[in-house]
Formats: C-alpha cells, sequence, structure tokens
C-alpha cells in the first residue's frame, strides 16, 4: 500500500488553488459562514429580518416630508428639504459603496468558483462530493448577489430620483422664501414711509394749534378758573347752610313733638286725678318702647304694694279686651315690641279693695328702632353680646359674655366656641320681654327654647333687647311660626 505523506497534501493544495490578483481587496480573511433558508436561499446570519429596508425607508421619509410640506411655514420647508437632499446624497454615496463592495463580492465569487472547479478536477471520491456541494453553494451565491444588485440598482434608481425632487423643491422653496423676502421688504417700507407720512402731519399740526390756540387756551382756562373760584365761593355754601338749618329744624321738631306728647300725658293724668280723688295709684315713667313702667302710691291711704297682688292687662284700641300679661305681676313693668299700639292697665287687689291704674294711651314705638331692625333683616344671621343671668329659673352667678345669634331659620346661644343652645323656629318656642320687674328688665328678655330649657339673656342696651326680639319674630313669621310670650298666642 502506497503511504501519502504530508508534504504531498500540502503540495496537492498549492496546485489545487491558484493565486490570487493583487488588486483584488477582501472583506474578510476567512471564508463567509452562510446557512440556506427556505426555498434553498443562502441568508446572512448578520441581516436582521426584522429590519426595514432601504427603499421602504427612503419611501417613509418621502411620504413625511409630503405630509409635512402642507403645514411647515416656508422657511422650515426650505430647511426640510435641505435636510432631505444631504440624507439622499449620504444614501447615494452609501450606494456607491455598496456597489464597490458588491463588485469585490462578485470578483471574489469568481476566482473562488475557479479555484473550486480546478480542485474538483483533481480530487475524487468523497472530496470531489464536497467540492460540488461548494461550487452550487457559490453558484446560490452568486445568484442572490445578483438579485441584491438588482434590487440595489432600483434603490440607487429610487435615491437619485428623490435627490432630484428635493433638490428641485429646495430650489422651489428657496424662490419662495426670496420672494416672501422681497415681499415684506416692500410692506416694511410702506409701513416706514406711512409712519413718517403721520408723523409729520402730526407734527405740522401741533405747530399750527401751539402758534394758533395759545392765546386762546390762556383765555380758556382764565374763565374756568373764576368760574370754579365763583362756584366755591357762593354755592356750596349755601347748600351747606341749608342743610345745616333743615337737619336742625328736624332735630327740634322731633324734640318739640315728644315734649308735646308728653305734655299731653301729664295733662291727661292730671285731669284724672282731678276727676278722681279716689285714686291711690298713678304710673310713673315713659309709655314709650325701650323703658318701663312703674306703680307709684299717691295718696296717704294707698296700702302698701308689697302686700297686694299685682296684674298687669294689655287693652287693644279695637276690641277693647284686656289680655292678661302671664308673669307680669310686679309693680315694675318693662314694655316690650308687642305692647307698642296697645293701651295697659295695672289691678292692685288687696282683700276686697280693688283698684288700676291705665297708660294715657297706647304705647308708643321707640324712635329708629323700626329702620334699625329693617337693616338687620337684610343679614342671614345677626350677633348680640348677652349675658346669662338665668337657666330654668336659677340664678346664673357667671357674668361671661356669651354671643346669640338670631338667624333666618334658627337662634343659637354661644359661649366662645361651645354652644350652649341651638333650636329652629318652632310651635314649643318662646321669646318675650322680662315680666319679671326690676330696673334691668328692659334690658333683659325670657328665651324659652325648648321644655326643660329656658333662659334669661340680660343685653347691653334697651335697643338691642328689642331689636332682637322683633328680629327674631320677624324671621319665625317667615317660617309660619308665631313667636310670642307664655299665655300670649291666644290673643295673637
Amino acid at each position: 500500500m502506497t503511504r501519502v505523506s504530508r508534504d504531498f497534501w500540502d503540495t496537492m493544495r498549492k496546485e489545487a488553488i491558484p493565486n490570487v490578483a493583487a488588486d483584488v481587496s477582501f472583506a474578510t480573511n476567512k471564508f463567509p459562514n452562510y446557512k440556506i433558508g427556505s426555498n434553498n436561499k443562502i441568508m446572512d446570519p448578520k441581516e436582521d429580518p426584522k429590519m426595514p429596508s432601504m427603499k421602504d425607508i427612503v419611501a417613509k421619509e418621502t411620504a413625511q416630508l409630503i405630509e409635512q410640506q402642507k403645514r411647515l411655514s416656508v422657511r422650515d420647508l426650505a430647511s426640510k428639504f435641505e435636510k432631505g437632499l444631504a440624507a439622499a446624497t449620504k444614501l447615494s454615496e452609501e450606494a456607491k459603496l455598496r456597489e464597490a463592495v458588491s463588485l469585490e463580492k462578485h470578483v471574489l465569487l469568481k476566482k473562488l468558483r475557479d479555484a473550486l472547479e480546478s480542485l474538483r478536477g483533481r480530487v475524487a471520491g468523497r472530496n470531489k462530493d464536497d467540492v460540488d456541494e461548494a461550487i452550487s453553494m457559490v453558484e446560490a451565491l452568486a445568484l442572490q448577489l445578483t438579485q441584491g444588485e438588482g434590487e440595489l440598482l432600483q434603490e440607487k434608481a429610487e435615491v437619485k430620483k428623490l435627490a432630484n425632487f428635493l433638490k428641485q423643491a429646495t430650489e422651489d422653496a428657496k424662490k419662495l422664501v426670496e420672494e416672501e423676502r422681497s415681499v415684506a421688504r416692500v410692506e416694511i417700507e410702506n409701513a416706514k414711509a406711512a409712519v413718517q407720512r403721520v408723523e409729520e402731519a402730526l407734527q405740522e399740526q401741533e405747530r399750527i394749534a401751539k402758534n394758533s390756540g395759545n392765546q386762546n387756551l390762556e383765555d380758556l382756562m382764565k374763565e374756568v378758573q373764576e368760574a370754579r373760584r365763583i362756584k366755591m365761593l357762593h354755592q356750596p355754601s349755601k347748600v351747606m347752610d341749608m342743610e345745616h338749618e333743615l337737619r336742625a329744624l328736624r332735630v327740634q321738631l322731633a324734640h318739640k313733638s315728644m315734649y308735646s306728647l308728653q305734655l299731653q300725658k301729664e295733662l291727661e293724668m292730671s285731669k284724672r286725678r282731678e276727676g278722681n280723688t279716689s285714686c291711690l295709684y298713678e304710673l310713673d315713667g315713659s309709655e314709650t318702647l325701650g323703658s318701663y313702667l312703674r306703680i307709684s302710691p299717691c295718696s296717704e291711704r294707698a296700702p302698701d304694694l308689697s302686700k297686694c297682688v299685682i296684674q298687669w292687662y294689655r287693652i287693644s284700641p279695637e276690641s277693647n279686651k284686656k289680655e292678661l300679661i302671664s308673669g307680669a305681676t310686679k309693680s315694675i313693668y318693662a314694655l316690650e315690641p308687642y305692647d307698642v299700639g296697645r293701651n295697659l292697665v295695672a289691678e292692685i287687689v288687696l282683700d276686697d279693695q280693688r283698684s288700676a291704674v291705665t297708660t294715657t294711651g297706647p304705647i308708643d314705638p321707640a324712635p329708629g328702632l323700626g329702620n334699625y331692625v329693617e337693616a338687620l333683616v337684610r343679614k342671614s344671621d345677626t350677633e348680640f353680646n348677652v349675658v346669662v343671668a338665668q337657666v330654668n329659673g336659677q340664678d346664673n352667678l357667671s357674668n361671661f359674655v356669651h354671643v346669640l345669634h338670631i338667624g333666618k331659620m334658627r337662634i343659637k346661644l354661644c359661649k366662645g366656641r361651645i354652644t350652649k343652645a341651638k333650636e329652629s323656629y318652632s310651635s314649643s318656642m318662646q321669646l318675650c320681654g322680662v315680666r319679671g320687674g326690676g330696673n334691668a328688665a328692659a334690658q333683659a328678655l325670657f328665651w324659652h327654647v325648648r321644655k326643660g330649657l329656658s333662659f334669661v339673656l340680660a343685653f347691653e342696651s334697651e335697643r338691642e333687647r328689642n331689636a332682637a326680639i322683633m328680629l327674631a319674630r320677624r324671621f319665625a313669621l317667615d317660617c309660619n311660626i308665631t313667636l310670642a310670650g307664655p299665655g300670649d298666642r291666644a290673643y295673637i
């Protein structure tokens, strides 16, 4: 058997593979690693099948440029076209490089195929089959490369067409920009000329007005100053004097009318005393809301009031019927808003002896109280500073100031942030002036909140107390509730 040495295989390899020309450049120093895909196509594993082709990228960018052309300004459009032209130029250069690489691949494949052909004639058996398989792979690779070159030529033509289009569009955009610039320059020049003409006209008008109107303006200013001086010297002082005189007359008239009413009442009382010499008692005090009436003895024969039983009544001028005032059993009675327009009668009973004293006329309203209440009605909530004198009939020794809130829907009593009582208007609620007597009764009211809870509240003045009663009754009436004192509902 003949033994083949290592030198024989080296000699065979050198003879089988001819030398490659020096002008051929290889991308790599080893044979490419190809894979056979479907339909016997040779696939490069480095290629990502998900990456879009150059044709798709160019078509997508062209569609985007055409879409943006309608909404871009002239300057932006020109800039976009210039960028597109640069991109097209870059694509053209890349296509040239790819064409050169493709040419190099063709040369390499041709030389490789020739080398395999020469090798196939020198080998036999299994090695020959391997060489045949390698030759078929090279031919398939050459076919695929030819197809790629066709697509490359088509992409090159499209890129060239796109470059020409972008170049023409860039030139059109530049022309349009120049036209717009020229139009803008003309408009700016026209605007400057118009502004200059307006300024010249204004300067001319000011100069004419200054020359011709200085004298007239000075005369007019003198006349205006003289008119102002005359007006300030005469008219305002006369009007002010008349207003002061009218105000003083109104005050005097109010005082005179009050004095006249007082004199009439005193005259009526003196006539009664002269006509009835057997009268034992009389009423002292102003018969006006905000004050209180006191029963005083006017005869030495009058019994001591502390031993007598006293009861106050209201007499309506229309029906002339006596209405019992529940709780009013003292010698002093503080008038409340419900007494306005009615006569008051106090009956004094001691054993079988009975006597009575009556007011000279209906109780008069307090001056200005009605307007004050009307002003408070416009508010949704009004606050009054009060001191709690009694709670459920028991004296309260604390003198802390509380706040009484009278609203449109309810009444609330608070001590700082603590709510002592809060109740909506209802038929069980009662509100009236204090009827227990005392000099401070004119400034206090009785508030029955609900069953088991009542207060006696002292206000800062008689005016505040009467305003609170009138305001609460007004809001309760708006809720269809009649707010009165104990025993008064049957007569309201």
